[in-house]
């Protein structure tokens, strides 16, 4: 046992792993081969990390989550209790699609709430918050807000959060004072010099 991390004494971590320093691992969960958990992750009870996912730094998975392989989640992402990723978009109990395994990387910041479903293959964007029991069936921009069955956007929010209200293109938030422009269904963050800035 690595002392840098820990790893409730119930739960069971494969071999060919790499967890970062500070991370937390609870009750019951299982870190498969060739996953790479970032520093500072926290991983939540019933937790299954399927082989090949990479978990940036800051993670937080709730409790009764799997995240399957083709799951990357960049750093600070927040999975919500019993959110579900597929991984085959026609799976078959009869028929292995081991190879036809498809890519869903949730961007930087994200939040996904409490069962929501996201349809492997569609990206949520940096920032995004995807509200509870939604259902992910395309690309997800950054900051969007997306609620409901199909998941449909509804709003913006700032990276901390708090809804974005849009005027002629252009919002500040109202709790932390960061500046945005938006173009379509593009928000991107700028600094109070008027450039954009990192996020």
């Amino acid at each position: 046992m690595d002392n840098k991390y820990f790893v409730h004494k119930s739960s069971y971590v494969d071999e060919n792993v790499e967890i970062g320093e500070g991370t937390k691992i609870w009750h019951f969960s299982h870190i498969m081969s060739n996953c790479f958990i970032g520093e500072k992750c926290n991983i939540g009870q019933n937790v299954v990390i399927s082989p090949g996912v990479r978990l940036g730094n800051g993670v937080k998975i709730q409790n009764n989550v799997s995240v399957y392989t083709g799951v990357i989640c960049e750093d600070d992402v927040f999975l919500g209790p019993s959110c579900v990723f597929t991984n085959v978009i026609n799976p078959r109990s009869f028929i292995e699609r081991k190879s036809e395994y498809r890519e869903t990387i949730i961007g930087k910041g994200a939040s996904i709430g409490a069962n929501v479903t996201i349809v492997c293959g569609h990206n949520i964007g940096k920032y995004a918050l995807i509200g509870a029991g939604a259902v992910v069936t395309k690309h997800i921009p950054n900051y969007a807000l997306v609620v409901g069955n199909p998941g449909r956007i509804t709003g913006y929010v700032c990276k901390c959060g708090e809804k974005l209200k849009f005027q002629d293109n252009h919002s500040v938030c109202t709790a932390c004072q960061q500046e945005y422009i938006k173009s379509d269904e593009k928000v991107e963050c700028v600094d109070l010099g008027g450039t954009k800035c990192q996020y």
